[in-house]
């Protein structure tokens, strides 16, 4: 979930985004939305995730747990050091 949130708040803020103002677009809480960007949130409904995400411009994948990162993804840790 840390990595979620990571993500979209690099997102976010590339499109120069508040939480608030995501958050409203959303219909979330700008608490709750806090919590997700920091991996925190105890319990969250998969279509308000998803309704942030598509306001970014993202999409949730899923994937094996034991499969090797993506490019993309190798990518973007790097981008965030």
């Amino acid at each position: 979930m840390r990595d979620l949130g990571i993500r979209i708040r690099q997102a976010r803020k590339e499109k120069k985004l508040t939480q608030a103002q995501l958050a409203e677009m959303a219909g979330i809480a700008r608490k709750t939305l806090s919590q997700i960007e920091t991996g925190t949130v105890p319990d969250i409904g998969i279509r308000k995730v998803a309704r942030a995400l598509e306001i970014l411009g993202l999409e949730l994948t899923v994937r094996p747990a034991s499969a090797p990162p993506t490019l993309e993804e190798l990518q973007q840790e790097n981008a965030s050091r």
